[in-house]
């Protein structure tokens, strides 16, 4: 009798720490999620899942156009969320920005953020660009005043073609590496207007965090009979 009485008491207090489980949502992603439930009881209610469109990390070029690819929101039977926007990029302008998605329904909102990089890179040095400068033309280093930037060999190159203003019209080209918004023209030469000596330069300079322009200062040599110069000098690229 003594053991049956043990074996009842057993099954009694085994019965009622069943019984005394918390029960709740045990689902992490569930909008009433609950950390000290032990058994699932069903309950659980979801917010809208939102997706976007294209990556949630995004880099474009500055001066460029953004256009926001958007996102769509539903329910977890598939039932179509309305999705806002909030968005503080601006692409005229080196930075990095935010869109923010928000979707609500009955059991709360869900948000999600894209990033936007608006970055300078290759794309951001190539086109046609208009050249003011105070190098000296002719006898010191005779710079084009339109010309035309073009991708080099690698992502971290760009070539300056048409260079020069020569006696007969434009030639040579620049040959420019760059980090960002950093150029740098390693030490090259070529031949000075007229055929009568060589032009040897260098340069280094940057790029505006809006993209429509760059200074390079030059340090030039211009070896021309009579005529040449050496120097030091600036000139502006604009777009």
């Amino acid at each position: 009798m003594k053991n049956l009485s043990y074996l009842f008491i057993a099954s009694i207090f085994i019965m009622s720490s069943i019984s005394c489980k918390k029960k709740g949502c045990m689902d992490s992603a569930a909008a009433n999620y609950n950390s000290e439930a032990k058994k699932d009881d069903g309950s659980c209610v979801y917010t809208p899942i939102i997706t976007m469109i294209g990556a949630a990390d995004t880099t474009i070029s500055v001066a460029t156009e953004w256009t926001d690819p958007g996102a769509t929101a539903a329910n977890i039977d598939g039932a179509i969320v309305d999705v806002s926007a909030i968005s503080d990029v601006d692409a005229s302008e080196v930075g990095v920005y935010t869109v923010s998605y928000s979707a609500t329904n009955n059991n709360g909102t869900t948000t999600v953020v894209r990033n936007v990089n608006v970055v300078i890179n290759q794309d951001s040095w190539l086109g046609s660009w208009n050249v003011s400068d105070n190098c000296g033309g002719g006898t010191g280093l005779a710079l084009n005043g339109s010309p035309e930037v073009i991708a080099g060999g690698n992502e971290e190159q760009i070539l300056i073609t048409e260079f020069f203003a020569g006696v007969t019209g434009t030639y040579g080209t620049a040959i420019c590496q760059i980090d960002g918004e950093n150029i740098t023209i390693a030490p090259a030469s070529d031949g000075a207007p007229g055929g009568l000596g060589d032009i040897n330069y260098q340069g280094f300079g940057s790029m505006n965090s809006n993209g429509l322009s760059f200074t390079i200062t030059f340090t030039y040599e211009n070896t021309t009979i009579v005529t040449g110069s050496s120097g030091t000098c600036q000139a502006t690229y604009s777009k």
